[in-house]
């Protein structure tokens, strides 16, 4: 019996739909177990305690999103010759993604746990949340690890068809969370540290799982522990398809340092405000992260079997839901921001700091959507460096200028929310005019050529 959807035959619409619901609902359970960090510590210790947990998020999208990019490049070469039926190339795409993964997360946990401090005082974190900022995000750099293998198993589950299994070891993970914050920080009021030991536990957990069933399927990509290891003419594929996914992870993660760099000059009340806007954005990602997996995927079966129209169909129907669905919760989150707010914590002025955020940025989540789907599009399709030149323009380097610009004319907040929507509508215009005359359809078949 097969573990995943069949992306290359059948209807296009209830295939990619029943791929992509699964990420769906496994992005919710995600974004509900982040959620639940700040909820908890947010109203058991206050709104310094959620402005030191706040502060460390772009931090922690930043050092690990290089990574991440790195696993859709390998998702890329293993959908590809899942695709193409190349049980070889399959076999040693698999067990060097693992070894990579590996290697990375070891660094990436001794990096971070050494120079937390010295990174939290970069980016000019306030004084009076100083030290619950450093607790917490040395706490969570311990379990780094933990977290990227997951983003490489689930990777390569994805990338052959198998959108269910991550998401029931991502529910699992998440009611684990919940429990073990509710535990340790509402239970026995232990401080912010212990909030990102209970999202090393369940990070372990959803990791573990990830990797025993991919260790017993009776399938091509099953993991063989003593085959691990790099196969360097696979890892230079993986690199080229990754690497510049990576970059792009990297520079936006960078450009929203900056960004939270920016808003921590205000006040720990704009900290806790903008950190429990961006818990509520993360569910304006829910379909855009799913239908631009889930693109990455289908692109790359089907071209890599040469069905070049049925690429097409699919590539419009998935940005067509993408952008319905985020705008839908954008509009949803305009009208009620401030009780979604007052649920992290009800402090005026943190109320009011992100809410006037969420009326700035929520109901441009189309251009978010449009731009993230076009990107996963042209991952699968083998262009990923496409993406990678219009993010560093425009969501780097555009984002990180208007900001600097903006602020030496006048230092309001809400110049620096308006970055995003303003960014998000450059890129999304340079998306569509590229696909509207570049021949991305081609892209996988000219690299074997």
């Amino acid at each position: 019996m097969k573990a995943g959807v069949d992306l290359l035959n059948g209807n296009i619409k209830t295939n990619l739909i029943r791929f992509a619901l699964p990420l769906f609902l496994g992005n919710l359970f995600q974004q509900l177990y982040n959620a639940a960090d700040s909820l908890i510590v947010g109203n058991f210790l206050g709104s310094a305690a959620l402005a030191a947990v706040s502060s460390s998020s772009p931090l922690i999208f930043m050092m690990i999103g290089f990574f991440n990019g790195v696993a859709i490049g390998a998702g890329v070469v293993i959908s590809r010759a899942f695709g193409a039926r190349d049980d070889d190339a399959l076999e040693k795409a698999v067990h060097t993604d693992i070894a990579f993964g590996l290697l990375s997360g070891i660094f990436l946990t001794i990096f971070a746990t050494v120079f937390t401090p010295s990174i939290l005082r970069l980016m000019r974190t306030p004084e009076d949340i100083m030290p619950n900022s450093i607790s917490y995000f040395r706490v969570y750099s311990m379990g780094i690890l933990f977290s990227l293998m997951y983003n490489f198993l689930m990777g390569i589950m994805n990338a052959v068809g198998d959108s269910r299994h991550p998401l029931f070891y991502l529910i699992i993970s998440s009611m684990t969370n919940v429990i073990l914050d509710i535990l340790f920080v509402g239970g026995m009021g232990y401080g912010v540290g212990a909030a990102a030991f209970a999202t090393i536990i369940s990070q372990a957990l959803s990791c573990i799982l990830c990797f025993i069933r991919l260790m017993r399927i009776d399938e091509k990509y099953r993991i063989k522990p003593s085959r691990i290891r790099i196969t360097g003419a696979t890892l230079k594929e993986i690199i080229r398809f990754g690497l510049p996914s990576g970059i792009q992870n990297s520079v936006i993660g960078f450009a929203n340092t900056i960004v939270q760099t920016n808003i921590n000059t205000f006040s720990s009340y704009a900290v806790a405000g903008s950190g429990a806007y961006s818990r509520i954005e993360g569910f304006a990602f829910l379909p855009i992260t799913s239908f631009s997996l889930s693109l990455t995927t289908f692109i790359g079966q089907n071209l890599g079997a040469l069905k070049y129209e049925r690429a097409k169909k699919g590539a419009l129907f998935g940005i067509l839901c993408s952008i319905g669905m985020a705008e839908a919760i954008g509009i949803v989150f305009f009208i009620f921001a401030p009780h979604f707010i007052a649920l992290f914590n009800n402090t005026p002025e943190v109320v009011a700091y992100g809410t006037r955020q969420a009326r700035i940025e929520s109901l441009f989540y189309l251009f978010l959507a449009l731009s993230h789907a076009i990107s996963g599009i042209l991952r699968g399709s083998g262009k990923a460096s496409v993406p990678m030149v219009i993010m560093f323009s425009v969501w780097c380097f555009l984002r990180v200028a208007y900001i600097t610009i903006a602020l030496s004319i006048s230092h309001s907040i809400e110049l620096v929310y308006s970055a995003y929507p303003v960014t998000w509508s450059i890129s999304s215009i340079l998306f569509i005019i590229y696909m509207m005359k570049a021949d991305w359809i081609h892209g996988l078949e000219r690299r074997r050529t």
